[in-house]
């Protein structure tokens, strides 16, 4: 049997992670995540998310094994056990330099707290950006690491998740931070 040879030099290897909230989808260059995103019935948006990424890596998407996605599964599992509160993998995030600069604010958002989209704006230092942020959040590639769901809406109201506002309640309950009596 020949060895498999990729037709570009880069490869983005994918897997399927499994977690109580449903099936992801996890993607890795050789230097970090750079996709984590559960399977929905609308799989439109994940063959984009993997286009985009397949363009700017010049790479080749294909199924694969990683250290990355063993150790991914290990930290989701305890996470999801109660056991993990803060992510250790390396990640590779492909966005504009806004959408970084807001994922990096995500990532500061500690275990079991919540912040609303005008206080991520403000700790951006960009106070009108209330629309952008949230903009920002939903096109968040790596679901659950860079916490997302931790963000809510003013007035403590849920506001939206590209997953799914169950799913957001469900990590927020984990985390012991859902604190809404109104159902959204």
């Amino acid at each position: 049997m020949r060895e498999y040879k990729p037709k570009t030099k880069n490869v983005i290897a994918t897997t399927v992670i499994k977690t109580p909230l449903g099936d992801m989808l996890a993607a890795s260059t050789k230097k970090g995540i750079c996709l984590l995103s559960f399977y929905s019935e609308e799989e439109k948006q994940l063959q984009k998310d993997l286009d985009k990424l397949k363009k700017f890596f010049d790479a080749e998407i294909i199924p694969a094994h990683n250290k990355y996605f063993e150790c991914l599964q290990k930290e989701l599992d305890e996470y999801f056990n109660k056991k993990r509160k803060e992510f250790t993998l390396p990640l590779q995030l492909v966005g504009t330099p806004f959408q970084q600069s807001v994922w990096k604010i995500l990532q500061k958002i500690p275990y079991g707290e919540t912040i609303s989209y005008k206080e991520e704006a403000q700790l951006l230092k960009n106070p009108k950006a209330t629309r952008a942020v949230a903009n920002a959040n939903g096109k968040n590639p790596i679901a659950i690491i860079i916490p997302c769901h931790r963000v809510i809406a003013s007035g403590k109201k849920l506001g939206g998740y590209s997953s799914g506002v169950d799913k957001k309640v469900t990590l927020l309950k984990l985390e012991d931070s859902y604190r809404f009596d109104i159902k959204e």
